[in-house]
């Protein structure tokens, strides 16, 4: 693993500053929830698990800092923090259930003291990272077996342990794949319009020692098209019932390509991604970004000023599309509508 990207250190978070990779490592000191809440915004923390353990860690910054003794009063700041946090980024599931988890845990110890209360709520935040960790590496585990020796791979977006608590999902079996001896080529997609693979899946991979080489998302169909992706795997922020799958836009397009071309399209995602409650990719919400990221991105212009822009911030693949969906618990195949509930644990 390259690098610890979000950690719980004495009284703050530590995490990296992903805006400014591959160029400068920093890490961030944050105390201050309005700050936690803009770095998961513009996108300084990213990836679904990552900015589930910032909000639960967001909530740990909050209740430590409550010098009240009124117990009305600390729930009611539990249940703002938790709206506030879940605001950021309304697509990644992820957020949601980590919120959910501390709120659920502080709402069940309603009879312990405050004190108490902030305990336990620190210690479930140190949970789900500490949980993050143990999911990446057996996600890892369970995806590296359709990894074959001398495999190209096609990665979309970042997936990796900046995107994460440990090892990553999509590129953790990548790097369990080479770890086993097995050697393996990666055709990175750069991500467009924040260059997610260019700037950090190639960082990453290089670190690893992985064979890797940067193509522009639209170069994706030419590679496949002269036999030279044996597979794509990619995250998942939100998968639905049906197995519908939302991940960083462009990512419909690598399915569709794969489609025609008979590759296997895999999602790498924990079990927690999966929301049940949705019953398909029609109901998730898309977040929409800036227009500036596409017009004026990393500070240079590329388009006429007032120039309308459209940037949704993912798409949705629809779940025939999926070969599998690679999780902690196993390798989930079609029907998902029946498949996905069979994978549950305890």
């Amino acid at each position: 693993m390259p690098v610890t990207t979000i950690e719980w250190v004495d009284d703050h978070i530590r995490m990296i500053d992903q805006t400014k990779l591959p160029g400068e490592l920093i890490h961030l000191k944050i105390k201050e929830i309005d700050i936690l809440a803009e770095a998961i915004k513009s996108l300084r923390v990213r990836g679904a698990p990552a900015i589930g353990i910032a909000g639960a860690f967001g909530i740990v910054l909050e209740s430590q800092k409550f010098a009240g003794e009124s117990k009305t009063s600390f729930f009611a700041m539990l249940e703002k923090t938790t709206t506030y946090l879940n605001a950021t980024r309304p697509t990644a599931i992820n957020l949601w259930w980590a919120l959910n988890r501390m709120k659920t845990l502080g709402d069940n110890h309603k009879d312990k003291s405050i004190n108490e209360i902030k305990a336990l709520l620190k210690q479930e935040a140190l949970n789900i990272w500490e949980d993050d960790r143990k999911i990446c590496r057996s996600l890892a585990e369970h995806g590296a077996e359709i990894i074959h020796d001398g495999y190209n791979i096609l990665t979309h977006c970042n997936t990796g342990a900046l995107a994460t608590a440990d090892y990553g999902t999509a590129l953790g079996v990548v790097f369990t794949a080479h770890a086993q001896g097995k050697k393996v080529h990666v055709y990175a997609d750069e991500t467009r319009p924040l260059l997610q693979g260019a700037r950090l899946n190639t960082w990453e991979l290089m670190h690893e020692g992985i064979d890797v080489t940067l193509i522009c998302d639209n170069t994706a169909g030419v590679v496949m098209q002269k036999n030279q992706v044996d597979c794509a795997i990619v995250g998942a922020d939100r998968i639905a019932a049906n197995g519908d799958a939302a991940n960083k836009i462009g990512t419909y397009s690598v399915a569709v390509l794969c489609k025609h071309h008979n590759i296997p399209f895999y999602i790498a995602a924990p079990y927690s991604t999966i929301d049940f409650n949705t019953k398909s990719g029609k109901e998730i919400p898309i977040e929409e970004r800036s227009p500036d990221e596409v017009t004026n991105g990393f500070g240079r212009r590329t388009a006429p000023e007032n120039t309308k822009v459209f940037s949704p911030a993912f798409d949705v693949t629809p779940h025939e599309l999926i070969e599998g969906i690679i999780t902690e618990n196993g390798i989930i195949r079609p029907p998902y509508d029946i498949n996905l509930k069979k994978y549950a644990t305890s």
